[in-house]
């Protein structure tokens, strides 16, 4: 079953509403006995990361997520802030990641009366850096929707997947192992968001 994890952060119906689409069941659930029988997991979010973290420490849910993740190493999806909460730790906040993968969460820096603001916000396109099953057969024009105003910096280059440039170039998608993150919205970014989640269905 995919487990799409309910930590009080932004529209999970949108997500699941894609899953249906491409005719995948799903669950929207913080039940830790519903995580417990997970065969992939997505960890959607919009918000602050500090919120993020200390949702998942009050909702009790890092214990079960990291036995999920790191011990049984079933597929996990982290969208936007979920895939800023794999790093270590951000900017934004004072609280630690999870820590899933060597990175940091820091936010965008423009030089004075640059044309480029904060959020990134809108369509942009990717490039890819590694071949992996997010973006198997992808369209050859794929590009998918941003909203943020801080970015996942690797500090292992393996682990990018693709990264995309908004004046700085930053990872856009990240997979380490099972671990895998998308800074875009796959749920805002129609057919080729479609085209990335069956992708993670099928591939992982």
């Amino acid at each position: 079953m995919i487990t799409i994890i309910d930590y009080k952060t932004g529209n999970l119906g949108s997500i699941q509403n894609i899953l249906k689409r491409i005719g995948e069941d799903s669950v929207i659930t913080s039940d830790k006995s519903e995580i417990a029988r997970a065969t992939k997991l997505i960890l959607p979010g919009v918000g602050t990361f500090d919120t993020g973290m200390r949702n998942l420490n009050e909702l009790d849910l890092v214990e079960i997520l990291n036995k999920k993740v790191i011990l049984e190493k079933i597929p996990v999806l982290g969208i936007c802030l979920g895939m800023q909460l794999l790093s270590k730790g951000s900017e934004e906040g004072l609280l630690p990641g999870l820590g899933w993968i060597d990175a940091e969460t820091v936010r965008f820096r423009f030089e004075h009366g640059t044309e480029y603001k904060t959020p990134h916000m809108g369509w942009n396109f990717i490039k890819q850096h590694k071949a992996g099953g997010l973006f198997n057969n992808m369209y050859p024009d794929a590009r998918f929707y941003f909203v943020h105003s801080y970015f996942f910096r690797a500090n292992d280059p393996e682990d990018i997947l693709t990264s995309t440039t908004y004046e700085v170039e930053f990872t856009s998608a990240v997979e380490r192992g099972n671990i895998l993150g998308v800074q875009f919205h796959p749920e805002k970014s129609h057919k080729f968001g479609m085209k990335l989640l069956k992708n993670f269905v099928d591939s992982y």
